[in-house]
């Protein structure tokens, strides 16, 4: 199957923390490295989130003039298998293409996005990387949340990783982690990593990994 590159990036704790124990997101990255996040956007054909990173950040996903003077507009997809997406959602401004990818179950309409329906109850996101492979999309940033990047992880669509590790320690049984989902259930399914880079970026350090096949 022909395939965009998946390229996941994130910021987590020194124990492996993304958010706080409310799932409220906080400041992880400093200056640096979202410098770096945003060169990294501006490479990249689309930038994928789910939609519970949509509901708790309603971010942007767009490239700032702050951090890139040549700026590119990075296609914007949201997984949003049952079309929960606000109207008034950052993602719907009209700065970027936004692409909402539903299952076909969902026949919501969105006037200010293109909709896909893929996959019946759930997402098939080997059909939906090939449908955005045939729409001229060869890099794929994932920016999260754990669901999302565990489920790319598990189904093998991931070629690199990048994680920053902020110089912090957020704790809770209920913090949300880098991978959510179910998880391995058995040392079998564990995703193996290749450590390909590490460097210190202000008081944090870049950890790029690929993924073994």
């Amino acid at each position: 199957m022909l395939r965009p590159y998946v390229i996941i990036n994130c910021a987590m704790s020194a124990d492996g923390k993304i958010a706080l124990p409310s799932r409220i997101q906080t400041r992880i990255s400093n200056e640096e490295d979202i410098r770096r996040v945003h060169e990294l956007r501006n490479n990249c054909d689309a930038i994928l989130v789910g939609i519970n990173t949509v509901l708790s950040d309603d971010p942007q996903l767009n490239v700032k003039s702050k951090y890139v003077k040549k700026r590119n507009k990075p296609i914007r997809i949201v997984l949003d298998s049952k079309g929960r997406v606000p109207l008034n959602a950052n993602i719907l401004d009209s700065s970027a293409k936004t692409i909402i990818v539903t299952s076909e179950r969902c026949k919501r309409e969105i006037a200010k996005a293109e909709v896909i329906r893929c996959g019946d109850n759930r997402i098939d996101l080997h059909r939906l990387l090939a449908i955005l492979y045939d729409r001229g999309i060869r890099n794929l940033l994932v920016e999260g949340g754990e669901t999302i990047i565990w489920s790319f992880l598990k189904e093998g669509l991931v070629d690199e990783l990048y994680i920053f590790v902020g110089s912090m320690i957020i704790g809770g049984r209920k913090s949300p982690t880098l991978a959510g989902g179910d998880g391995a259930q058995c040392f079998e399914n564990i995703i193996p990593l290749t450590l390909k880079e590490m460097k210190q970026i202000g008081d944090g350090v870049l950890i790029q990994y690929t993924v073994k096949r």
